[in-house]
């Protein structure tokens, strides 16, 4: 028997077969909520970044306002991060320095601590005042004696929200009185302080006194910043949705291109396919 013709069907097999329906359908789907996924996390980033706008405006501008007065008693309960931090605030009233406390700090100066020194006002309620940066060997009351107001006074700083249980997987000891966050309800019960604010200020640097002059604690060392990446995260995300609509099509075109060469297909090989031979075309 005459074996077939070189060209002969047999001998061109299609490069692969096309997908099922149930395949395409099933990679539709999975492509179309991988892309609304990544679409909706590019958009919620792009709402948090106006958000973060927004607040890095607020806080602008009640860092930069006139100093007020601070939260009375009575609005204490209703003080909060997203309205409070950071307002420019000023108190009299008289330092308590025998009950200071010394809580870890790490600052531009170094590591050291923050001296936070009650104030106690007319009206008897207590302020903890954050009175600036000590390094380690400035930590004793006795090596800077001569820095320590006594009577009235008035201090001018930035509101800030006290930080319960302690830092960076570290807490608080008020037994051991080691302190790594500025935890001003387990302060105030530490150093038997009642009417004790929800909050502390952290005093801002007398502009008439150079850092050399002034002594320890250090003033003014407050780091306000808001880390803002929200737009770096919206492009990754969108660029992911668009990676998945160009894989869809990707595949969507090699589908297509299977079918073409698939047999019986309407694509160019089989409108060219050479006919099959008759029964009687081959004979020993």
């Amino acid at each position: 028997m005459t074996p077939p013709a070189p060209d002969h069907p047999s001998h061109n097999p299609p490069s692969g077969r096309p997908r099922s329906a149930a395949a395409r359908v099933a990679l539709a789907v999975c492509a179309a909520l991988a892309f609304a996924g990544f679409f909706a996390l590019g958009t919620w980033q792009v709402e948090r970044r106006a958000w973060k706008l927004d607040l890095i405006a607020r806080v602008d501008q009640r860092v930069h306002a006139p100093a007020a007065q601070p939260p009375a008693r009575a609005d204490w309960p209703q003080v909060n991060a997203a309205d409070d931090e950071y307002r420019h605030v000023r108190l009299a009233g008289t330092f308590l320095n025998d009950k200071e406390t010394l809580t870890q700090a790490s600052t531009r100066l170094g590591a050291g601590f923050w001296v936070l020194t009650p104030l106690r006002a007319a009206d008897g309620t207590v302020v903890l005042v954050n009175r600036g940066f000590v390094p380690p060997e400035a930590r004793e009351r006795t090596s800077r004696a001569a820095t320590e107001a006594k009577g009235e006074v008035t201090v001018a700083g930035l509101l800030r929200i006290t930080e319960p249980k302690g830092g960076f997987l570290r807490k608080n000891d008020p037994a051991a009185d080691r302190w790594f966050s500025r935890d001003v309800q387990a302060i105030a019960a530490a150093r038997g302080l009642d009417n004790a604010a929800p909050y502390f200020v952290d005093a801002e640097a007398d502009p008439s006194l150079s850092p050399e002059t002034a002594g320890y604690p250090v003033r003014g060392l407050t780091v306000i910043a808001f880390p803002n990446s929200h737009l770096v995260y919206a492009l990754t995300w969108y660029g992911l949705a668009l990676m998945v609509l160009g894989g869809a099509w990707f595949v969507w075109r090699d589908g297509r291109g299977r079918a073409r060469r698939a047999p019986g297909g309407s694509g160019e090989n089989a409108a060219h396919a050479d006919p099959l031979p008759r029964p009687d075309a081959h004979r020993d």
